[in-house]
């Protein structure tokens, strides 16, 4: 039990740590980049091919963390907290990228915000590696876990991106940031079946 409390104890002080230090660069950054507030969105535009990539990137670690999560035998209050994890991971990794981007676009960003993205980011994660590391699980289904989440949480942090990059200035999204999705939802099937088979 005290073993236990001390890796919770442990993984509290380091999503402040991190929290504080991820609050901190960003306000360097922040000075660095409130000087190009000319920034041409249409500069650097990402290719469809990897927009594709990433969409299709964000589908394999999605559906291939909900699928161990549902084929887990565990009790169902267990693959509620896996799940909401997962859903606080995502939505932070996606509000933090914003925020910072707003940021360096010289769009108002309050610290107060700013640091709950951060808090929220690093807890959704800390969450996590507390809860795999006391799991009943065999060390293959953790690493499973791991590589799922994070595979997932780069990809949507990279669509977000992409989505981003095509909007212009009155919020108008190109079509191009979101490509055909019977072909995104193809791969995701095939990604399944095959899945299915291991």
């Amino acid at each position: 039990m005290l073993l236990i409390q001390s890796i919770y104890f442990t993984a509290i002080r380091y999503v402040f740590k991190v929290t504080r230090k991820g609050l901190s660069l960003t306000q360097q950054e922040n000075v660095k980049m409130t000087s190009h507030l000319s920034y041409n969105h249409h500069l650097n535009q990402p290719t469809k091919a990897y927009i594709a990539a990433t969409w299709v990137t964000l589908a394999i670690g999605v559906i291939g963390y909900l699928m161990g999560l549902w084929n887990a035998t565990i009790a169902l209050n267990e693959k509620g907290y896996y799940f909401a994890i997962f859903l606080l991971a995502m939505f932070s990794a996606v509000t933090l990228q914003k925020t910072v981007r707003d940021r360096e676009e010289g769009i108002p960003v309050t610290s107060v915000f700013l640091g709950m993205c951060w808090f929220a980011f690093s807890a959704a994660i800390a969450l996590l590696v507390v809860g795999l590391f006391n799991a009943q699980f065999a060390l293959s289904e953790k690493g499973f876990y791991g590589m799922a989440f994070i595979v997932s949480l780069f990809a949507i942090i990279t669509v977000q991106k992409n989505t981003r990059d095509l909007t212009n200035e009155q919020g108008i999204t190109d079509p191009a940031a979101f490509p055909n999705m019977s072909n995104s939802l193809g791969t995701a099937g095939e990604v399944t079946e095959v899945m299915d088979k291991l």
